[in-house]
């Protein structure tokens, strides 16, 4: 289950730039979605140039970044013959969509430790386990968060990746960018039904001789407009009452449905 709250996304690391290297420049068709009862989806176009002086040959990775926020995972373990439940493991800080599309693969355009440091792909991505043991309450129910994984914590860390893999809220596209000229590219940014509203950071790097030489950050908005704007802002503020409020739509639905075949 994914549970809503987010800090806010780090800034890319600085890139050291000389006056001969060569510098990247983008934007994108759409800088705001807005979701509506009909919304399925959006599919946005990153376009962009890059400005070479040199004879050296660059390549460009574009990542996008949904709004961070805990999630919460349990695994199975057989008690006895019962299969029950483990103490829940909280991982904060995981980015609710991440998309990389690069002109290459990844593994050719920089090093190991290159991709690590810019949290390029989803095996470099961010994603921290709690450091401290707490009692978190959700719902009513109190649940012990487990710390402190040690030699568990990359089946977790890549439980988590799979989970949002098979969502379709991580990708990796190692021919998503594709060049429409000798400088001009573009990247198709596909977001899906699931992909959570909030504030998306969109990097574009461009990459000469295995570092980066020059980022830009464009910001992105998935926002709900309308009727389902208003409901969402009430179930959060008071999700008591949008609870109740719901059983009673229920229980009177079903008192009418009732009402009515019985006349028939």
């Amino acid at each position: 289950m994914i549970h809503p709250a987010a800090p806010p996304p780090q800034p890319p690391p600085a890139v050291a730039r000389p006056a001969d290297n060569a510098v990247v420049s983008a934007a994108l068709t759409e800088t705001r979605v807005e979701v509506t009862s009909g919304y399925h989806g959006a599919q946005i176009v990153l376009y962009g140039a890059v400005f070479n002086p040199s004879t050296r040959p660059t390549d460009v990775v574009v990542v996008v970044r949904g709004p961070e926020r805990p999630i919460r995972l349990v695994r199975k373990l057989n008690v006895a013959g019962v299969w029950l439940n483990s103490r829940p493991v909280v991982f904060e800080g995981a980015p609710g969509f991440y998309m990389a599309a690069s002109s290459r693969p990844l593994s050719d355009i920089a090093g190991f430790g290159v991709l690590r440091r810019a949290g390029i792909g989803v095996d470099h991505l961010r994603i921290e386990a709690p450091e401290e043991s707490h009692t978190v309450t959700s719902y009513g129910i109190k649940d012990v968060v487990v710390s402190r994984l040690g030699a568990d914590y990359l089946d977790w860390r890549r439980a988590v990746i799979r989970l949002m893999e098979n969502g379709h809220l991580y990708t990796v596209d190692p021919r998503g960018v594709r060049y429409v000229d000798r400088n001009l590219f573009r990247a198709d940014v596909d977001l899906p039904t699931e992909a959570p509203v909030g504030r998306y950071e969109t990097e574009v790097w461009l990459f000469q001789d295995g570092k980066p030489v020059s980022v830009r950050v464009r910001p992105l908005t998935v926002a709900k407009v309308g009727i389902e704007r208003r409901v969402y802002d009430f179930a959060h503020v008071a999700p008591w009452l949008y609870g109740m409020l719901c059983v009673g739509i229920a229980l009177l639905s079903g008192w009418i449905a009732s009402v009515l075949f019985r006349r028939s």
